[in-house]
């Protein structure tokens, strides 16, 4: 998936604005709890525990959804989904894995835009050395 297609920037411009000065701030709970909720839908995963899949992708999905990261809500929804029906039948979800796998990956390259978006350092071309060049360095030299 490119990364043109990983945030819908139209909601997530829409977002910035409506949530205003606090976008930053909730921007930065979403890091936060989205990296825990990755962490523990891949410790469930490594459990083989079932029922510790539901609530991390249940907020996985909406924390996304509420930025405009939609191909990691459904992502997060297929992984809430199928665990739930899995613990309709007792079973465990090993058809998940590729998806978990993927899971990381993509938050870490949603992360990596969202920052890119909102932090103008990040968008400044470097300068290729310290300072400027100095054109005349003969100048006062005997």
């Amino acid at each position: 998936m490119d990364d043109a297609s990983l945030v819908d920037w139209v909601f997530f411009e829409r977002s910035r604005a409506e949530l205003g000065p606090g976008f930053i701030r909730i921007l930065g709970y979403f890091r936060e709890d989205g990296e825990k909720s990755v962490a523990a839908i891949e410790q469930a995963m490594r459990d083989q525990d079932t029922v510790a899949l539901v609530i991390p992708a249940h907020t996985l999905k909406g924390e996304s959804r509420q930025f405009g990261a939609e191909p990691l809500a459904e992502i997060a929804e297929k992984i809430e989904t199928v665990a739930r029906s899995c613990i309709e039948t007792h079973r465990f979800p090993d058809e998940l894995i590729p998806d978990v796998v993927a899971l990381r990956k993509m938050f870490a390259r949603t992360i990596t835009l969202f920052d890119q978006a909102t932090n103008p350092l990040l968008t400044r071309a470097a300068p290729a050395a310290f300072g400027r060049k100095v054109a005349n360095q003969e100048f006062g030299r005997i």
